[in-house]
This record gives C-alpha cells, structure tokens and sequence, in this order.
C-alpha cells in the first residue's frame, strides 16, 4: 500500500460523500474561492438521486440536476474529486485537520473513452449494485449512462482471471491497469463537510411484512429502478416473479418507521414517494387499481399538499387508514394479501394485489458504520452539528431525514459554516 502527502495551496475543505448534498456543498464553497476535495466511496458522483426515477419537486429525472453539477464540476478547478475513496482516520482541530484517505483501485485509468470493447469481451456477471442487486452486469461496466466520472470499472471479483485478461486485450488507448493497488493520501484541510447520506431501511428486518421471502415484494427504492428507464426492466414496472404486468399494487407506508422495533422516527420523504410512485403506475397502467394504507399521511408543505389531493382524486387510488399487520403470498398465483384493520371502520381488510411496494424509511449510514472522527450522534445514528466547535458539520440526510429540496438548501448552510471555520482561523 503506498502512501501520498497531498499539500494544498490556500485554504481548503473536504467533502464527504458525492450525493446531491456533498456535490452542492462542493460546487458552493469552489466557486466563491475555496479549493474542495470531494470523497465518493462508489465509483460515481450522484448518491441517492441518481437510482431514482424522477424527483420532486418537478417530477424531473436525474439527469435534469446532475448533469448541471457535473458540469460545473468539470469546470472549475479548484474541485478534486476522489472516487472509490473512503476517509480512514481524521486528526486535528477545527482549521487545521488531517484526513487519512484510502483510494480503492478502479482498475481503469484517465484513458479510457467508454467505448465499451471491455464490456463486450468480459463473459462473467457480477450483481449490479445500482440496481439493488435485481440484475447482474459485466465484470468490466459503467455504473450508469451518465455516470461521472464517465470511465468503466472493472469489478475486483475478476481480477486474477482471464476474463480481465481479455479486457486488458481488447482496450485500444491503454486505458486497463489490472496492476493498480490500493493507496492511500493524507489532505490537510481546515473544514469538512460529512455528506455521507442514506440507506434504505433493511427490509429483511421487518419480520411481518414478507419481504425477502415473497419475490412480489419490494421496498420504494426497488420501485425506483423499477421505474427508471435505466433500471433492469427498462422502464417497465414488472412484478418480479412472472415478468406480468401488474394490475393493482399496494403500498404500505411506514414499513419500519414509527416502530420503537425498527426505525422510531419519521423519514419525511416516505408518503410523498408512494404518492410519486403511484404516477408511476397511473402512467403505464391506466387501469390499475392502486392501494395506499397508512398510519397518517405526510405532506409537507403547500406544493407537496396539492399533490396528494391530485392523487387522491384518482378515482384508481384507494385509501386505507390502517397499520398493515401481516403480508402474505399465494404460492400458486404469487399474489400477495395485505391484512390490516382499517382505522376509521374497525374492519379488518384483507386485499389481494399482484405486487405490494414497502415505503421504508431512511437510514443515515452513520447508524451502522460510525465515522473516524470526533463526532457526536443521535440515538438513531444522524450527526450532531457543533456548531459552536465548529469545523465539522454534517449535510442533508447525514444531519436528518429530508427530500432533495431540502437537502440542497442544508448543504448550501453547510458549506457556508465550512468557510466561516477557514475564514476564523
């Protein structure tokens, strides 16, 4: 493993995590002056945002914010981004801190041109992480159409076999080192940024609700990629276990959340996703029947409110007020039953539906891997801002649950309080 001292000239910070938080954060403190290291554990700059299909509050798809961000990224120099990247230790003070990073090998260098001769040559399969693991992709891939940086990776589980012999082969521009190894660097800066965002909920958890053992079932992020034309369905929504087109679904809010058992809190972009997704089946299927059971339903805010009252027109879109009890399947039809009782009538309801989508909430992934510096941390894993200390500050969904607005408006906070630390010291 070797090791680089990287010295930056004037004032810097780092940014941790290359999603919708930590690019805004990134963007803002590079273009009023301040040099950023941005630090991405996946091999692409975008986080959550860019599994989705669209996002609110315009319906848009990823493409329509990223690919400005990446952009500007491009454009300004002062911006160093390090992906495959994880920060290993952090040292010092506010002002003066020292962060150990380790650069994992992509096995593809600045060469490359994306002309896909490795991908085609490659014969073994790994799971597709950007799917969630519902399809598999080639040893030798780009993560996804706009992925940035747009460079192939070549997955460690070929390395060592003739597979990523035949891609070191096929390259034309040199661009394949199958030699590359792990390294790491150490950044002097005087403030970082932890835009380290979410996780889905472990789905596998919830002991009552099938998922994991029912193929019909998936969870809200599943449906996203479901949805998206770059998913593993091309767009199509499909229930997973006939490739049948689905002709009701059910939502079950709160899958975990607001449960002292699994997640406590509320994840405030859960109800607003089902609604979302619910246009998602309206569009493709304009016949099918929708069900939405919920404990309350969320909206906040006037442009999130008129939305569900457009959702609760549909006449397709049923409404049920009542925690889902239990879910079940019928192992020859795989078709899956709801049971909950229905708050407002005391029925209990039984509702047969091709597929049912879990909305389960966010989970920072502080709550189950604690970071290598000095920070404090709520009972459920969300960073405590010091704003008094200074010099560390969490942004978007690293401090609490919150949609991408929101985000983008916390990590503009964020990367102002970064430059007050340089600025005082």
């Amino acid at each position: 493993m070797a090791n680089e001292k990287t010295a930056p000239q004037g004032q810097s910070l780092l940014v941790v995590g290359g999603g919708i938080s930590g690019l805004t954060t990134a963007i803002e403190a590079a273009e009023v002056g301040y040099e950023v290291f941005l630090v991405e554990k996946n091999p692409y700059l975008g986080g959550r945002v860019s599994q989705l299909n669209q996002y609110f509050p315009k319906l848009c798809p990823p493409t329509c914010g990223l690919e400005i961000n990446y952009r500007r990224i491009k454009d300004n120099p002062r911006i160093k981004v390090l992906t495959l990247a994880e920060v290993e230790k952090v040292e010092g003070s506010p002002g003066a801190y020292d962060a150990t990073v380790r650069l994992n090998p992509r096995y593809v260098n600045e060469n490359c041109t994306c002309c896909g001769d490795c991908e085609a040559v490659c014969e073994m399969e790994v799971s597709n992480e950007f799917n969630l693991g519902m399809d598999r992709i080639k040893g030798a891939y780009l993560p996804f159409g706009m992925a940035f940086p747009s460079r192939y990776v070549i997955s460690p589980q070929i390395i060592g076999t003739q597979d990523a012999e035949k891609c070191k082969e096929a390259c034309k521009y040199d661009a394949i080192d199958l030699e590359m190894e792990t390294k790491t660097i150490n950044l002097q800066v005087g403030a970082i940024v932890w835009a380290t965002g979410w996780e889905p909920y472990d789905a596998r958890k919830i002991d009552n609700l099938g998922f994991g053992l029912y193929p019909n079932i998936v969870t809200n992020m599943m449906m996203e990629r479901l949805a998206a034309p770059n998913g593993p369905s091309k767009g199509q929504i499909l229930r997973p276990s006939d490739d049948k087109a689905p002709e009701s679904i059910a939502f079950v809010q709160c899958a975990g959340s607001r449960d002292e058992n699994y997640l406590p809190y509320c994840s405030y972009i859960c109800c607003m996703a089902s609604l979302k997704q619910a246009t998602y089946i309206r569009e493709r299927y304009p016949d099918a029947k929708i069900f939405i059971f919920y404990i309350d339903l969320r909206a906040p805010g006037y442009r999130y409110e008129k939305f569900y009252k457009n959702i609760k027109a549909d006449e397709n879109v049923f409404f049920i007020k009542g925690k889902v009890a239990e879910v079940n399947e019928d192992p020859e039809t795989k078709n899956i039953t709801v049971v909950a009782e229905n708050a407002v009538t005391g029925e209990k309801i039984y509702q047969t539906v091709d597929m049912a989508v879990l909305a389960t909430g966010m989970q920072p992934c502080t709550a189950t891997a604690k970071l290598p510096a000095d920070l404090q941390y709520t009972e459920d894993g969300f960073i405590i801002n010091d704003f008094a200390k200074g010099g560390m500050f969490a942004a978007g969904v690293a401090n609490k649950p919150a949609d991408v607005v929101s985000s983008n408006q916390n990590a503009t906070g964020m990367a102002l309080k970064a430059i007050q630390t340089l600025v005082r010291r």
